[in-house]
Order: C-alpha cells, then sequence, then structure tokens
C-alpha cells in the first residue's frame, strides 16, 4: 500500500478525528461506505505476528465514493467478497506449491458473502506511516478455515490478486496504542466476535441491504 489512490469518485473531505463521542457520531453518520479494489501484499503482520491474516486493498484500484484521504480511522465490521480477477481465472483456484494454479477448488479459499472485521489506518503499535484498510474475513462457523480458539478467527490462503467488494457497515471503535502484541490479539480477537455477531441482525434493513450489495454486480 506504497502507492497514490485512484479514486472513481470523489466526495467532500470528512476530516475526522475519531476520539471523541461526537466525532464518533459524525463517522456513523456517513456508513455505510461501500468499494471495490483488489487485494494486494501489505505487511505480512496479520498472518506471521499475529495469525490474523487479512486482504490488504489497493490503492490503484480503489473505487469508493469517498478519497481514501478521507476515511475515519478506525475498527469496523462489515461485509465482503472475492472475485474473479483480471485474467478471468476464478480467485477461488487453489495453488501448487510454487504458486501455480491447479484449476482445483480449494476448501480453504473464500467464496461469496463473507462477514468481516475492518481496520482503517496506521497501526499504532506498528508506527505505519501509509494508512491501510485491512478486513479480515470471517468464514461461517464450523468451516476449515477458522481456528480453533476462543474467536476462531478465519486462516485463509493468500488472496493477492483477487478483486475484493467491501461494505464498512458499522464503527467498532478507534485505533488504539496496545502496549504488546498480547493485548493488541486479544482486542482484534474480540472485534471479530463483535463484527461477526453484528454481521447477523437479519431485523436491521441496513445490514441486510449492505449484505446484498456485496453479493451483486452494482456499482458503489
Amino acid at each position: 500500500l506504497n502507492e497514490h489512490w485512484k479514486i472513481a469518485h470523489q466526495t467532500p473531505q470528512l476530516n475526522v478525528d475519531d476520539s471523541n463521542s461526537s466525532n464518533t457520531e459524525m463517522i456513523e453518520r456517513n456508513l455505510p461506505i461501500r468499494m471495490m479494489s483488489k487485494v494486494i501484499r501489505g505487511f505480512g503482520r496479520g498472518s506471521k505476528d499475529l495469525g490474523i491474516p487479512t486482504a490488504n486493498i489497493s490503492r490503484e484500484n480503489l473505487s469508493c465514493k469517498i478519497s481514501f484521504d478521507s476515511l475515519p480511522c478506525g475498527i469496523y465490521w462489515g461485509f465482503a467478497r472475492l472475485e474473479e480477477d483480471e485474467k478471468g481465472e476464478d480467485a477461488s483456484s487453489s495453488k501448487d506449491v510454487d504458486g501455480e494454479k491447479t484449476g482445483q477448488q480449494s476448501d480453504l479459499f473464500p467464496g461469496g458473502v463473507f462477514n468481516a472485521a475492518i481496520s482503517i489506518g496506521y497501526n499504532p503499535c506498528y508506527g505505519n506511516e501509509e494508512k491501510t484498510i485491512e478486513p479480515h474475513l470471517i468464514a461461517p462457523p464450523n468451516h476449515p478455515a477458522r481456528a480453533a480458539s476462543a474467536c476462531q478467527e478465519t486462516q485463509f490462503p493468500d488472496l493477492y490478486g483477487a478483486s475484493i467488494r467491501l461494505s464498512i457497515v458499522g464503527y467498532l471503535r478507534p485505533e488504539l496504542p496496545f502496549e504488546g502484541l498480547d493485548k493488541l490479539v486479544e482486542a482484534i480477537k474480540n472485534d471479530i466476535v463483535k463484527s461477526e455477531a453484528l454481521c447477523e441482525k437479519e431485523d436491521d434493513e441496513v445490514t441486510v441491504g449492505e449484505k446484498l450489495w456485496v453479493g451483486s454486480s452494482e456499482d458503489v
């Protein structure tokens, strides 16, 4: 995520500091936020350091009605779906040990609409200088990619190159500078549990509508 964003649509800047309740309300008034992009390589910390992989969103391919620089930092919940890449290759095809596509469907690679816990910001525990958007896709209960832990975080294989549709539906909390990775992992797992519960609100019109949009071919 080190290049300039190419935005398909521009709207007025939000310029939100989410450190107090009034700014939290401002964030929530601008939700949901829809976007489409590509999954690219990030820092690799989600899988290696934290054991919680994320799909890093490409700046170059982003289509969103809010400019990237205006997207308020914080932790959110919503929905995500991967699609075929530009070459027409199915993103759910598995790969062999050399990274070549085998043409076989991987049981661990995501298909369909997934719940998601989403981070937007600079990862204060690492002091990033580049802003990132990183959804963690949450597989359904009893899916083989779910880990054997309290929150059952999802362990999908690499998602690089896939197109992604993402709806940021609700706000959970601001980014926080946790003391140590253990505290950070604990917070992220709590975010996953909360996100999964909120995504299952079938009586909420906005939630249901955004899940339908992610599963559709409509523009942002």
